[in-house]
């Protein structure tokens, strides 16, 4: 499931089919993560936010906004530590990495390379990753100010992840997938 999870936003269509069950299971866990996360009030309400200043970015920043305040306090939700888990996704993707699409190898070099799943934690880590992002996009973004964004609301931003994020969790629970 953590290889589907992984690989999603580069499998596309009835690509997934060439997957083994389990891993169209991660596949569909995704897709449900996303389209719950998308359409939710309390992120909505973030991305509203965002979006006067950074435009169409500003679900995309959303998430790693919300990706970061899981990195943070990844000790309530989690009693294996952010380190320890980390390390641990890391080497069992590697072993699998033979099976990613061109597209998730990539990144997950990038992810690696720059410890994304640690660094997300620290505001210097979403610094980062918005001014590569920023460099990246095709359009002019003003994702290298987004940690500014962060900080200028902090306290909005993790009361909205915070309230979100055990709803994602009842949500994931209860689906079939």
């Amino acid at each position: 499931m953590m290889i589907g999870n992984f690989i999603a936003d580069s499998v596309k269509g009835s690509q997934m089919n060439s997957f083994s069950a389990r891993v169209q299971q991660g596949i569909r866990l995704h897709r449900l993560i996303d389209t719950y996360t998308d359409n939710h009030p309390i992120t909505l309400l973030s991305k509203e936010r965002l979006r006067e200043r950074y435009g169409k970015y500003a679900p995309v920043i959303a998430d790693i906004f919300y990706d970061h305040f899981l990195a943070a306090h990844w000790t309530e939700y989690s009693k294996l530590g952010l380190r320890t888990y980390a390390e641990q996704t890391y080497k069992f993707l590697e072993g699998h990495y033979d099976m990613f699409p061109l597209r998730t190898q990539q990144f997950f070099n990038y992810m690696v390379k720059y410890d994304i799943l640690v660094s997300y934690g620290k505001i210097e880590g979403i610094e980062k990753v918005m001014q590569g992002m920023s460099r990246r996009a095709r359009f002019e973004s003003g994702m290298e100010t987004a940690a500014e964004e962060l900080l200028k609301n902090y306290e909005d931003y993790k009361l909205e992840f915070k309230t979100f994020f055990p709803e994602l969790c009842e949500h994931v629970l209860i689906s079939k997938i």
